[in-house]
């Protein structure tokens, strides 16, 4: 009885790891080994563990991330140009409190959308807040923004996020509007937060195809200052994957990743 009082004060209180915590330890004959502060210390752990995968699970469903992915799941055995010396630099996670960037360039397949994923991932589950988006969505909800008078919180939410990723950056050429919102996005970020770029388009061809001289010089030098390069190179790795598959006759296949997109 007393119990059952005590853990429904601990429902009461919001403490729902610990009161789980308690139920289960009492249930355990090896738990009288432990003294009191030992039991305690247990329980208290239990109840951090449990409050740090809820806030995991929430900056991850606010995330919104296209794929699941890891950085320990990137394969360094396809021919693509990715050094695994840069992934192991960006594998700690203390170049998003530097507000440096991470630029991603390659063919279609190649594994752009897997890596800033991954790089999502890691972050947040480091504590930091992350929101994926494709770039033609982000233009799209900043238009729709404007229309119904929203356009600066909407700048303001995207300025708030620690770790920003653009995907699919440049497949169509910048509207002016679009140019001028991703100046506005990218200057608020500047020395505030970081962003994640992964684009078709070879850095190197960022300033040409944003379009305005002016525009592009502001984005690309705020965008390049102090950022890490990531670029890919080879084959699509969708189609060796289906290739791997089909070489096989049926039997089972080690592919060189088939999640990466």
């Amino acid at each position: 009885m007393l119990n059952q009082q005590t853990l429904s004060i601990l429902h009461s209180l919001k403490l729902f790891g610990l009161a789980r915590s308690l139920e289960e330890r009492l249930a355990d004959p090896k738990q009288s080994e432990l003294s009191h502060a030992e039991f305690v210390g247990l329980l208290v752990q239990d109840e951090k563990t449990y409050r740090d995968n809820l806030r995991l699970r929430r900056l991850l469903k606010k995330a919104k991330l296209r794929q699941e992915a890891a950085l320990e799941d990137i394969d360094y055995g396809a021919s693509r140009g990715l050094s695994q010396q840069v992934i192991l630099e960006l594998s700690n996670p203390e170049w998003i409190p530097a507000h440096r960037n991470v630029l991603i360039s390659g063919p279609t397949g190649i594994g752009k959308s897997f890596i800033a994923c991954a790089l999502g991932n890691a972050a947040a589950r480091a504590g930091y807040t992350v929101l994926y988006l494709r770039a033609p969505r982000l233009f799209e909800t900043l238009q729709q923004a404007r229309g119904d008078g929203t356009h600066l919180k909407a700048l303001t939410r995207l300025s708030r996020v620690q770790l920003l990723i653009i995907d699919d950056f440049l497949l169509t050429p910048l509207s002016d509007w679009e140019r001028r919102d991703l100046l506005e996005v990218i200057e608020d970020r500047y020395q505030t937060g970081a962003t994640v770029i992964a684009s078709q388009c070879p850095i190197n061809e960022w300033h040409v195809n944003i379009g305005d001289p002016t525009l592009a010089d502001a984005v690309c030098d705020r965008l390049l200052h102090n950022a890490y390069k990531v670029t890919l190179t080879g084959d699509s790795m969708r189609r060796r994957s289906a290739a791997g598959k089909t070489n096989s006759e049926g039997k089972d296949t080690v592919a060189a990743d088939g999640k990466l997109s």
